[in-house]
């Protein structure tokens, strides 16, 4: 009975072979080339690297790779220059040797045609002009000079003109009486009568070269007969003038140059550039020596006095140091048998005086403009035309002295009115409404312009803080702006500079006054949603706020110690503040046009502005049945507001225009009539759909876009596109209908993560760390680690030496049968000659005989 074969031998026999199923089957080894290395003894948990090894395999093997390699490398070893196969798909494992062939004949063909296409008239004909090959002409065997064209240049003969311009067919069939009588009958080829044309065209070239020659001698000759006789005529000056008299040498182009260098002018230097402190200590001169010069003029000071006194004369002046600026001749004239030199005197002495402070004056108002020396011409000219037009008959003339009195008072009452060059900084926000209120809008900037530079933090050490003070001062007089009635936006706007500028100096107390005011519209949204349940929207002073904490500090942060907080702001007023009057619409839509500011740059997701506007849709559209999306507060389904927007008067809607919306809405302002109201539902509408579509702009790379907007699509689709709106609503409608179209949803449904089965819990076993005895013993974690280096040093040391042995005897074998070789052919060719030798005497012997038999 035989032994029952395990379990695992049969299943093993049960498994079909590799090849059967479709894997590359394994030769079995030849059980002759298999070697077993035997153990001594075995170890439990040791693998056996070498157990069972194929010594023939691996040797053919490494005889293989040598060949590939090392046998190239020395059968190459003279040389210095590689061949290199470039042909088509040479190297390319994947072609096969017919595609490789038609590559090859496909690219040569192209090749050949590439260089034969340019002039490719007829391949086996050669190109010739008039008979005669280009590749002849290219020779350039008969060169002309080109001095022999200067004479006729431009002209033809008319044989040649006929024979290019004219085709050459009266060339070839017209000819002379004589020319038919010698030829006798006999038609001449095209290539003759080219030859005769050429042959004319050089013969007369060669007469015209004659002649043009002869003339040149002829000139000459002239020239020289006039030079004698010129001698004879000219005068002849002394030898020793011509002594003097000597040709100096024309200067060449690299002395001109050099002089030219040396009157060049040298660089100057220029005077650097002044700091940020040493241009505001000279502003604030300025403006010093303006003010005090404004007061002067106001109290009626003489700024001349001083001027007009005169100078220490020493005992050797000659008093000569005068400028005649004018001609002061006056014309003398009598007037009732009098002169009238005095009373004209006078009366130019108080026109100067007048002229002088009205200069002065306008000096201090412009001083971009003081620097014109034109600048009182205008007041000369008027002056003069009152002295030629004369007084009216009707009312008494002034005596000089009472217009110099009138004229001063005039240019106080002017200078007090002036604005003033210096400021204080203001230490309230009273100071400041008392400086700016009652001002122009460019009063207004400059005052704060003067007050910042009068007050610049290098020029005293207690600026600084004033002007942190100042931002405070300046944000609450805007707000103070944007609550009055109506609000003085043209102010705020100028204003922003002037805040964006000192938040660029000061950034610190600029942002905590910005989060001051935020944090008090805050609380006050807080307090009124817990005392009524529900809150108002802030006044325009508050949206301002948000608008300019915008404008000064960036938006695009993740976090900002300013921007975030005014993004919580806004999304708490379009959440908590309901809407219930076309007002609250209007400031709505402010807050939204701010936010899409906010997040131009981030393209943050705001869902409390797309349920905004989406709730703005509703109240505008007319009809709400069979509705397919869901209202957010702070909007309703139904009640009073839930048709605020709706426009059902038709003419109201053909009378109405694309405008924009007015932040004067914001402030309470009425109808005054219903149409108006009408236009003003409309113009919202038209700002949401802007809206709507800048939003679809900004989120449509979002996966989630198409689970945004198909509230906003749905409602436009079904209730707002095409309901009897104005055409220019009606195209915005479907422009941002175009814009929220998504072919199909990006995201894709949720699907739980498919988790691997957790294992049963087993006990693991504890190893303990066996000590090596003999030579590692008691040696450290680094000790080991240069051993353990050591040691595969030693086995890669001798493994490099032994494939370098290998290497030399498999070198040794080459060299040997290349040796074997030789000999044998040697050996061979000796046979060769042998042969060869020993039957040329065989048959000389055999020629001998026949010779010896007879």
């Amino acid at each position: 009975m035989g032994k029952a074969r395990p379990a695992a031998a049969r299943k093993r026999g049960a498994v079909a072979p590799a090849g059967a199923q479709g894997g590359r089957a394994r030769p079995n080894p030849n059980p002759f080339e298999v070697k077993v290395n035997r153990q001594k003894f075995p170890v439990l948990g040791r693998k056996a690297r070498h157990a069972v090894g194929q010594p023939g395999v691996s040797r053919a093997r490494a005889v293989h790779k040598r060949t590939q390699t090392l046998l190239k490398e020395y059968k190459e070893r003279d040389k210095s220059n590689v061949f290199t196969d470039k042909r088509y798909g040479e190297y390319s494992s994947t072609m096969s040797p017919e595609e490789k062939m038609m590559k090859r004949f496909a690219l040569e063909q192209q090749r050949q045609h590439e260089k034969k296409s340019i002039y490719n008239l007829n391949e086996d004909e050669e190109l010739t002009h008039y008979g005669q090959s280009l590749a002849d002409i290219e020779k350039h065997n008969d060169i002309v000079d080109s001095d022999s064209d200067t004479e006729e240049r431009g002209t033809l003969s008319a044989e040649l003109t006929a024979a290019h311009f004219g085709g050459g067919g009266g060339l070839l069939h017209k000819k002379t009486p004589q020319q038919q009588g010698e030829e006798g009958g006999k038609p001449r080829s095209r290539r003759e009568l080219i030859e005769e044309l050429i042959a004319k065209s050089k013969q007369e070239k060669r007469e015209r070269q004659a002649q043009r020659e002869g003339a040149l001698e002829l000139t000459e000759k002239l020239d020289q007969d006039w030079k004698e006789i010129q001698t004879l005529l000219a005068h002849r000056t002394p030898k020793s003038e011509n002594k003097d008299k000597k040709e100096r040498p024309k200067p060449d182009a690299y002395d001109m140059m050099v002089r030219e260098l040396g009157f060049e002018m040298k660089a100057q230097p220029s005077d650097r550039m002044k700091s940020e402190e040493e241009l505001a200590k000279e502003e604030q001169e300025r403006l010093q020596q303006l003010e005090a010069a404004r007061l002067r003029r106001m109290h009626g000071e003489d700024e001349g006095s001083e001027a007009r006194k005169p100078k220490h004369l020493s005992a050797d002046d000659l008093n000569d140091g005068f400028v005649l600026d004018k001609d002061d001749r006056r014309l003398l004239s009598y007037m009732d048998g009098k002169m009238s030199i005095e009373e004209e005197q006078s009366r130019e002495a108080g026109d100067g005086e007048s002229e002088e402070e009205q200069g002065e004056d306008l000096s201090e108002e412009d001083p971009e403009n003081s620097s014109d020396p034109d600048g009182h011409s205008d007041l000369e000219s008027d002056m003069d035309s009152e002295e030629d037009c004369g007084w009216p008959s009707g009312e008494p003339r002034q005596a000089p002295g009472e217009g110099t009195t009138s004229i001063g008072h005039r240019a106080r009452e002017a200078a007090r009115n002036q604005l003033p060059y210096t400021f204080a900084a203001p230490e309230s926000y009273e100071e400041l409404k008392s400086l700016l209120s009652g001002r122009t809008r460019e009063e207004q900037l400059v005052v704060v312009e003067r007050i910042q530079t009068c007050n610049h933090p290098s020029l005293a050490v207690g600026n600084k803080a004033k002007l942190e003070k100042l931002f405070g001062f300046l944000l609450e007089y805007i707000g103070d702006l944007a609550t009055d009635d109506p609000p003085n936006l043209q102010v705020i706007d100028k204003l922003v500079v002037q805040l964006y500028n000192l938040c660029q100096m000061f950034p610190d107390s600029a942002s905590d006054s910005i989060k001051f005011v935020l944090r008090d519209a805050m609380h006050e949204m807080e307090g009124a949603v817990e005392a009524r349940g529900r809150a108002a929207f802030p006044g325009l002073d508050v949206l301002v706020y948000l608008k300019i904490a915008g404008m000064l500090f960036p938006t695009s942060d993740l976090r900002h110690p300013v921007v975030t907080p005014a993004l919580v702001c806004m999304s708490q007023l379009l959440t908590k503040c309901p809407v219930l009057s076309l007002q609250d619409v209007v400031k709505g839509l402010f807050v939204c046009c701010v936010f899409l500011d906010y997040v131009s740059l981030s393209r943050r997701f705001i869902p409390e502005l797309v349920n905004f506007l989406l709730g703005i849709l509703y109240i505008a559209s007319p009809n709400k049945r069979g509705r397919s999306y869901t209202l957010v507060h702070p909007f309703r389904a139904s009640g009073k507001n839930s048709e605020l927007l709706v426009v059902s008067d038709e003419e109201d809607k053909a009378t109405w225009q694309r405008r924009g919306l007015s932040l004067h809405w914001a402030c309470g302002l009425k109808a005054q009539n219903k149409t108006e109201a009408n236009h003003t539902r409309l113009s919202c509408l038209a700002v949401c759909l802007a809206l709507v579509k800048g939003c679809a702009q900004f989120y449509s790379s979002l996966p989630s876009f198409y689970a945004i907007v198909r509230p906003l699509r749905a409602l436009l689709m079904e209730h707002l596109a095409g309901r009897g709106h104005p055409p220019e609503l009606q195209e915005l409608c479907q422009s941002a209908l175009a814009n929220l179209e998504e072919p199909e949803p990006r995201c894709r449904p949720l699907v739980c993560a498919k988790s691997k089965p957790e294992p049963l819990k087993l006990f693991t076993p504890r190893l303990v760390k066996v000590l090596e005895f003999g030579r590692k013993q008691g040696s450290s974690k680094e000790e080991q680690e240069r051993r353990r280096l050591i040691h595969k040093h030693k086995r890669e040391f001798k493994g490099a030496v032994r494939e370098i042995r290998r290497d030399n005897q498999f070198l040794a074998r080459m060299q040997l049968s290349e040796t074997l070789e030789r000999d044998a052919e040697r050996k061979r060719k000796v046979k060769q000659l042998f042969n060869s030798l020993a039957t040329q005497e065989g048959e000389w012997k055999a020629l001998k005989r026949k010779k010896f038999k007879k």
